[in-house]
């Protein structure tokens, strides 16, 4: 089954949380927070405008993504949990190029 969000919804697969610090302290799993990074699945078609126009939306499929702790709605399609949200409830989209730079 695939799924197409309406309008300006997003439809997000969470990243795993990270189990080890930088200094290799092991974290709990109870002790670890929701992870506030995911990946964009499907995106609807933008906005309408008042004119009747859709405005498209800044992020696609594909793209990392940063967004609050609590933002969306939990949904579960084909025994995986994902997150459907507002494209305004998207903090930042993470851009993997400069990490990997950085790194060089």
């Amino acid at each position: 089954m695939t799924l197409k969000p309406l309008y300006d919804r997003v439809v997000v697969r969470r990243l795993e949380p990270e189990t080890t610090t930088q200094g290799g302290i092991i974290i709990p799993e109870k002790s670890t927070e929701k992870p506030t990074q995911g990946e964009v699945v499907a995106v609807g078609d933008g906005s309408v405008s008042d004119t009747g126009n859709h405005r498209p939306l800044m992020v696609q499929p594909g793209d990392r993504i940063l967004f609050g702790q609590y933002a969306g709605s939990s949904i579960k399609v084909n025994d995986e949990d994902l997150l459907i949200m507002r494209e305004s409830e998207i903090l930042a989209i993470l851009e993997q190029q400069a990490e990997q730079e950085k790194a060089a």
